[in-house]
């Protein structure tokens, strides 16, 4: 028992009053004079018997309803908490794109938003943290319209940082008792972590009805010709075996492809749409089928065509080089060994290296830096090489070992259409072409290469080394005309044009929202200008940084909405970008609470927010009993009243 005024209780020390009146209350008895003494003794004997009974019972109702009106006016009650304390009620309610899905009653964040609306009590205090927001101390009322409002969000939060952060709220000296509450789909992405030091907390796990998704993991492009390019849309299935799921692309509102395809059980498959080279293609990829999550079956992603590949040729001049690589599609330059301007070898994509007797150390150095960022380099060999200095230089750039010159005459016969530099080149296979040959040529041990023309004998005579995002060809003759009459052939064309088309790199297809996004800009731009990012809903400056030749810009981790947005220079689109979801929000793989209370003790696990609710609210119910002991004194003032009234002794 409890007392919200237990200062009263003081007062109980008056009733020493009436128990001393009744104990010093002294009563003078009159003689008479009777002729019959002993039975006037007996009489007397009776009534003082009687008399000291009366007082007694009269006493003992007093006291009873002394004692009754004190405890009254001291309210007591039964609780589990004081009166004067608050009950102070943590809640950390999962808005992620994971939990804004399908349950058995309906959308699981607004089911649950609108069942903590129903339960919580009005006389409770809350901080309500979400994945967005924190809110401290607030009502009922208030906590009602936040969760009316709430909507789901990509930012993510790790529940130990969350149960962190409420530690540190309780630590105030107000008075309040604390309840922890955290209600999510406890999704197994994030550091969750939990120790048997971690304050007691009630888990409330958010379950959807469907245990199967499928999800647009990334796309990425090859076999990019002059005409198409391959896209290729990696699926990832969780769950049973799906069948003819269909696949559709788009460029803006337009159809340009669609497809069905099967997923195995729990897999991956990359599947390869074909797509004509535009200008400018603003993608979308979808894909129709109902699963537990909504927001991955749509895709976006970005293709700008209309930029010129910038080749630098070092070493002898080439006239079939310059008819090849005309200015409409390339900015082709040619340079000798002593003119090379190095600061212009990073701005280029593909460098060939036509005929060089040696590689100099200091073009070596940066040839392998061009190449580690991912550049594509041709190398053509001298007919009378240095071969320790080649050796020198593809040692360096771990792609194989050059062997001595062969002077024997071959015919180059062999073209591997199976490959992916021929993708989309030839109709048919070319088997009545006249061959032509190399009256010499340099074999190579290569590392982990591949063939894309041989000899007769089946040796390499062009072949391609990938190291990285780097694509480096080693043509192993000469091909000038005292040697070899190959830039005589019909291959000539698809193949250095190739290496001009292939060695272009596409900027970024995608980003991800809610990752440290880095986007680089080829503009120039005035000191007091800046670059906007928009769509139709939402603009704003990020942060960014001006050099020559581009502008840098850095969003952070900035939650947008998927879908295309616009870089700005004032009104004027420089660039047009896609967003899409993080895809750890894919995952269905979600921490077993079961297994997680056998290691922690202190946390409880509830089905229901409604049972949650209503367990704290029926532990902390006050049950007053000042009502009580007011009916008791008003019952021994009536059993007094009925004393000295009827009780004649």
């Amino acid at each position: 028992m409890q007392f919200k005024n237990p200062e009263v209780l003081y007062f109980l020390s008056l009733l020493i009053i009436p128990i001393l009146v009744h104990l010093f209350q002294l009563q003078k008895f009159v003689k008479t004079a009777f002729t019959n003494v002993a039975f006037l003794e007996k009489i007397t004997l009776q009534t003082r018997k009687s008399s000291r009974l009366k007082k007694w019972l009269i006493l003992a109702s007093r006291l009873l309803l002394f004692f009754a009106i004190v405890f009254a006016f001291s309210q007591p009650y039964f609780s589990n908490k004081k009166t004067d304390e608050k009950q102070h009620n943590f809640i950390y309610l999962d808005n992620s794109l994971s939990s804004n899905t399908k349950g058995k009653k309906g959308n699981l964040l607004q089911i649950s938003a609108q069942e903590i609306i129903e339960n919580v009590s009005e006389k409770d205090v809350y901080s309500l943290q979400t994945n967005s927001n924190f809110y401290s101390k607030i009502s009922k009322s208030e906590l009602k319209n936040i969760l009316l409002n709430l909507k789901e969000t990509t930012k993510k939060i790790d529940l130990s940082s969350v149960l962190l952060k409420f530690k540190n709220k309780t630590t105030d000296k107000t008075k309040a008792s604390n309840k922890t509450i955290l209600i999510s789909d406890f999704q197994n992405t994030y550091k969750n972590k939990f120790t048997n030091v971690t304050p007691p907390f009630s888990a409330i796990k958010l379950e959807s009805s469907i245990k199967n998704n499928i999800s647009i993991d990334s796309v990425f492009i090859t076999n990019t010709s002059s005409n198409n390019f391959t896209l290729n849309v990696v699926l990832k299935n969780q769950g049973n075996l799906k069948n003819k799921i269909p696949i559709a692309i788009y460029n803006n509102s337009k159809l340009i492809s669609k497809l069905t395809s099967s997923l195995e059980k729990d897999s991956e498959k990359t599947i390869e749409f074909k797509i004509q080279n535009q200008e400018e293609f603003n993608g979308k990829i979808e894909v129709n089928f109902s699963d537990t999550f909504s927001f991955d079956n749509t895709f976006y992603f970005t293709i700008k065509n209309n930029k010129k590949t910038n080749i630098l040729t070092i070493g002898n001049q080439a006239g079939f080089l310059s008819k090849i690589f005309t200015k409409n599609e390339f900015n082709f330059t040619n340079s000798t060994p002593q003119n090379i301007n190095y600061n212009s070898v990073s701005k280029q994509q593909l460098i060939i290296l036509n005929e060089l007797k040696n590689v100099p150390e200091i073009l070596s150095k940066r040839l392998i830096e061009f190449s580690n960022n991912g550049g594509d380099l041709v190398i053509i060999p001298n007919e009378n090489l240095n071969l320790k200095s080649y050796n020198s230089f593809f040692q360096k750039l771990k792609i194989g070992k050059l062997r001595p010159k062969k002077n024997d005459s071959l015919k180059i016969t062999n073209i591997n259409f199976k490959h992916p530099f021929f993708a989309n080149v030839f109709s048919k296979k070319v088997t009545n072409f006249q061959y032509p040959f190399t009256k010499n040529h340099y074999p190579i041990s290569p590392i982990k290469s591949s063939k894309i023309i041989s000899f007769e004998d089946n040796s390499s005579f062009i072949n391609l080394t990938k190291k990285g995002e780097s694509n480096i060809y080693w043509i192993s003759s000469s091909l000038n005309k005292e040697n070899s009459n190959f830039t005589n052939s019909p291959l000539i064309v698809p193949v250095f044009y190739n290496f001009g088309k292939q060695s272009f790199k596409h900027s970024q297809l995608f980003y991800r929202i809610n990752s440290d996004n880095k986007i680089d800009v080829n503009t120039k731009i005035n000191k007091d200008q800046v670059l906007k990012i928009s769509n139709s809903e939402y603009t704003f400056i990020p942060l960014q940084q001006k050099t020559q030749r581009k502008v840098s810009l850095t969003l952070g981790k900035k939650h947008l909405k998927a879908g295309f947005y616009n870089i700005l220079n004032a009104n004027d689109t420089i660039q047009k970008i896609a967003f899409n979801h993080p895809k750890e929000e894919s995952s269905l793989n979600f921490l077993d609470l079961n297994e997680l209370k056998k290691e922690n003790l202190n946390i409880t696990i509830s089905s229901s927010i409604a049972d949650t609710f209503n367990k704290i609210n029926k532990k902390n119910e006050v049950h007053w009993l000042w009502k009580w002991f007011l009916a008791l004194a008003i019952v021994s003032l009536l059993l007094e009243i009925l004393i000295l009234k009827f009780y004649k002794p």
